[in-house]
């Protein structure tokens, strides 16, 4: 098949989740299909600043075409209109003026899309909430599958959204809780549709501890991996565990870029953007990975600390989080800081039950993560979509 993934960031060296998952998919079917990343210059999700070149490029076997973003995100000009609108009651007009200035603004794309959409056998958008999936889905419907990777965050309580969920001819989505969310948006089933995850590759072996000496890392530690951000539910986690290290001794790692202050304490210890053997070491040596998120529609980390037999404690609040630990049966949920304390209090303290979660959780992954297993889900979804063009 001739396939195009639109993307509103693409590259190894961006850590977005949807942005991840559609490099990964890329370079795995790029030796079984004619694959076209379409994507921006940005690099960052914070203002659409232009960094990439502009043009055509190749990375790792897929060919990936980058436009300029017309103009950064306007910052204030966006606050306002998001307050605007998910104060609820806005129009259509300044419903749709959200996704543009949420951006990344890149017209160019779109007239790609507009003039050449026809060319491809299937059109792919990841995430539905930037501007090059909203505005690009109605300009090949006949030919548009969507990752919509939505999260019950106040933006897929927006009005316009019901028709935009009805116009693509597939759906690929990240876990059961995702699908129920956009079919109850949508007002309608939506098929043919997927629940297909993402893949994980399996651990070789154990990895040394001798980085995370080098580091400073303690060796008894709760581990968090991704954007230290409000969004990302940082500033609940830190105050939790404040809390709970007052009378326990652990440590907290970050580990990620920060967008908020980080409290300077003997017990937290940051350690900013780590490398790919440091990330590793921290999975294997760490005693519970922690998800405070109250938005995902699936969360990579928690997979990938399963993947490394490492329990997890995750934010409750979030039925995506909650649903993936409940079908793994891989650790524990928290709804309160009284729930966090109680969890994480109690994972510490039972290694064996501990280990056993951990494992469960492995044995999730490689019933469902497995990359053939989620592969064959993906290619079954796109051979369905274009037969029935046929």
């Amino acid at each position: 098949m001739k396939l195009a993934f639109v993307v509103q960031r693409y590259g190894a060296a961006i850590a977005g989740g949807s942005e991840g998952h559609c490099r990964q998919l890329a370079e795995r079917l790029a030796p079984r299909h004619d694959i076209t990343v379409l994507t921006t210059c940005a690099r960052d999700y914070v203002t659409w600043a232009n960094v990439y070149g502009a043009g055509r490029s190749l990375e790792n076997g897929v060919r990936i075409v980058r436009y300029p973003v017309d103009h950064p995100r306007r910052l204030k000009a966006f606050a306002d209109l998001s307050d605007e609108v998910f104060d609820g009651g806005a129009p259509r007009e300044r419903q749709e003026e959200w996704f543009r200035e949420n951006g990344p603004f890149t017209p160019a794309l779109l007239d790609h899309l507009r003039w050449h959409g026809s060319d491809y056998d299937l059109v792919v958008f990841w995430a539905y909430r930037y501007f090059p999936s909203y505005f690009g889905v109605p300009l090949v419907a006949p030919r548009a599958v969507l990752v919509p990777t939505a999260e019950e965050d106040p933006a897929i309580t927006l009005d316009v959204l019901r028709d935009y969920f009805q116009t693509p001819v597939g759906y690929l989505f990240l876990t059961p809780e995702e699908e129920a969310l956009v079919t109850s948006r949508a007002g309608r089933p939506l098929h043919p549709s997927a629940v297909v995850g993402i893949g994980l590759d399996s651990i070789d072996g154990p990895a040394s501890r001798r980085v995370l000496d080098r580091l400073d890392v303690p060796p008894a530690y709760v581990l968090y991996l991704g954007r230290v951000d409000r969004n990302k539910g940082c500033d609940t986690l830190l105050e939790y565990f404040q809390a709970f290290a007052a009378h326990n001794d652990v440590a907290l790692v970050l580990a990620g870029p920060a967008t908020m202050q980080i409290p300077s304490r003997p017990q937290i210890r940051a350690l900013g953007f780590v490398s790919d053997e440091v990330r590793a070491a921290l999975l294997d040596h760490a005693q519970v990975v922690v998800v405070p998120s109250p938005y995902e529609s699936l969360s990579i980390v928690l997979l990938e600390g399963w993947n490394h037999g490492v329990p997890a404690l995750v934010n409750g609040r979030c039925t995506a989080l909650a649903g993936q630990v409940a079908r793994a049966n891989g650790g524990l949920p928290y709804r309160s800081p009284a729930e966090f304390e109680e969890a994480l209090g109690y994972l510490l303290s039972h290694a064996r039950e501990r280990e056993m979660l951990g494992r469960q959780g492995l044995a999730y992954v490689e019933r469902e993560y497995r990359w053939p297993t989620v592969l064959a889900r993906v290619e079954s979804l796109l051979e369905d979509v274009t037969s029935r063009q046929l």
